[in-house]
């Protein structure tokens, strides 16, 4: 699981009741379905999509399509698909199956055309609605969605599927009370199921109604994406250690490490003795992490604590309510990396310097709605007085280099050794300017004026309105006016940048935390 998991919304195939995102023909055993896609790629060339090109008997080559999808051969499943239905083209079990398909591809227009296809065939069938509704939601078109969604549930309002998808749309559209709302239903339906608990949680928490929201957070562990370390020892359920040794250990990103790091000292509090597991990207910063006592690498010990707990287990186990957020845990940035940072930046004596993430970790599946594309960062140097340098660390840096834009937008971040050196680079800017990713936790935890770029409906953290968060006094949030909306957000940027740069100039920068 990374930073804020992204709702797993339930696809599903037009002619079957089963939850999986493909099917066998109408009536077909699955073993006799196999059987005939396995003879059918044995007819084909070895070069070709296995037996698409060669199968005459439309049966078998429908059935082929449906196994490869099964089998996760997607790049093979879509042509086979097409093959069959330039044959038979009123066949909407199967243009709704190719839908299913291209999304799983992020071929997402695509996908909505082929649901389309599948209505004309088959008007209303309520599984081709909920599929459509799901990728309508993956191209922010929210009220759309929200139509086709809610019709489906019209059709079938006992289906737990329909419900939930009409709930995550609704959390998507950032409307979290109907969220709720639609999500209880589907509960009603279906009680105690994890996966809905998961998402009802980031509703309640994006609500700021905590005390609920850390009860349903604690069934991540029950999803299947994330498990606990195999200690024989005991949970920490949040009593009064006295004198007992509690290991800490994260779980998701940095920044969910960061983030919860601000309840260790509280755990200490308690009476007990802290030890934090670490990864070494964070191993600097931590080094004199307020209420620790021992710091070691992940997954270093299994003795010699009594009880163990999940960093992003404490807000829940210490009451943590909305009123009383405790500041950020203060990091420790090591001298070396002060001093390397001043010389990185020594030659922009007198601009503006500005740091600049336009990505997140691109293994999070939500990371597409919550990045931007590098030239919106880019067309910011057009701003006078601004140097702009890249904290991104990460595959995504050959879309820096490959721009020739290495002058206005300096890739410092490629060659931090950890997230302490980037910290440090952090401190000698007069703003960070990024999308919501990890940096943005260390820009706020160093208490840094940082300009958080929101998606339309971002991590609980940032809430559901307002221009500040009360986890980060020294950021302030920029939000989609409408989902996918970044030209408006990057139009606001850039006249606050240019006011910035005047602010700097009459010495009234930085401005006051909030």
């Amino acid at each position: 699981m990374a930073d804020d998991a992204e709702g797993r919304d339930r696809s599903q195939p037009a002619d079957s009741a089963a939850s999986h995102s493909t099917q066998m023909p109408p009536g077909a055993p699955a073993g006799a379905a196999a059987g005939a896609a396995a003879g059918a790629a044995s007819a084909a060339p070895a070069k070709s999509v296995p037996g698409a090109a060669v199968v005459r008997d439309l049966p078998r080559l429908r059935a082929l399509a449906c196994k490869l999808h099964q089998d996760g051969r997607l790049a093979e499943a879509v042509p086979a698909y097409h093959a069959y239905l330039a044959e038979r083209p009123q066949d909407a079990g199967i243009w709704s199956n190719l839908g299913v398909a291209l999304r799983s591809q992020q071929r997402l227009q695509a996908a909505a055309l082929c649901y389309r296809r599948a209505l004309e065939i088959h008007p209303g069938d309520p599984a081709v609605l909920g599929n459509l509704g799901n990728v309508l939601k993956d191209l922010d078109l929210f009220d759309e969605a929200i139509s086709v969604l809610s019709a489906a549930v019209a059709a079938k309002p006992d289906d737990q599927r329909q419900l939930f998808n009409l709930g995550l749309v609704y959390r998507d559209a950032a409307r979290f009370e109907e969220a709720l709302a639609a999500i209880d239903r589907a509960l009603a339906l279906q009680p105690g199921d994890p996966a809905m608990r998961w998402d009802r949680a980031l509703v309640l928490l994006h609500l700021g109604r905590y005390a609920e929201g850390w009860q349903d957070y604690a069934t991540r562990w029950e999803i299947g994406e994330i498990s606990r370390p195999p200690h024989r020892q005991p949970l920490w359920q949040g009593e009064r250690l006295a004198g007992k040794t509690i290991l800490l250990y994260p779980e998701q990103g940095f920044g969910d490490t960061i983030l919860a790091s601000r309840f260790i000292p509280r755990v200490k509090e308690l009476g007990g003795r802290v030890i934090l597991e670490c990864k070494p990207p964070l191993r600097r910063l931590s080094t004199g992490l307020a209420g620790v006592e021992r710091l070691v690498s992940l997954g270093a010990l299994r003795d010699g604590f009594d009880c163990h707990c999940s960093l992003m287990d404490l807000p829940g186990l210490l009451g943590l309510e909305a009123e009383r957020i405790p500041a950020p845990a203060r990091l420790g940035v090591p001298p070396e990396a002060q001093a390397r940072a001043k010389r990185l930046l020594a030659s922009a004596q007198g601009r503006f310097k500005v740091g600049v993430v336009w990505s997140g970790s691109v293994t999070y599946k939500g990371n597409r709605k919550r990045s931007a594309a590098l030239q919106r960062f880019l067309d910011l140097a057009a701003v006078p007085g601004l140097q702009l340098y890249s904290l991104y660390k990460g595959p995504l840096e050959r879309e820096l280099r490959e721009s020739g834009a290495g002058p206005l937008l300096s890739d410092l971040g490629s060659h931090d050794a950890d997230l302490a050196d980037t910290a440090a680079v952090i401190e000698q800017l007069d703003l960070v300017v990024m999308t919501d990713s990890a940096v943005a936790h260390l820009a706020g935890s160093l208490g840094r004026p940082i300009w958080n770029l929101l998606g339309f409906s971002p991590y609980w953290v940032y809430g559901a309105a307002g221009e500040t968060t009360p986890w980060y006094p020294s950021m302030r949030l920029f939000r989609q006016p409408a989902g996918g909306d970044w030209d408006a957000v990057f139009e606001r940027v850039k006249d606050e940048l240019a006011a910035a740069v005047a602010a700097k100039q009459a010495g009234a920068w930085p401005p006051a935390p909030a």
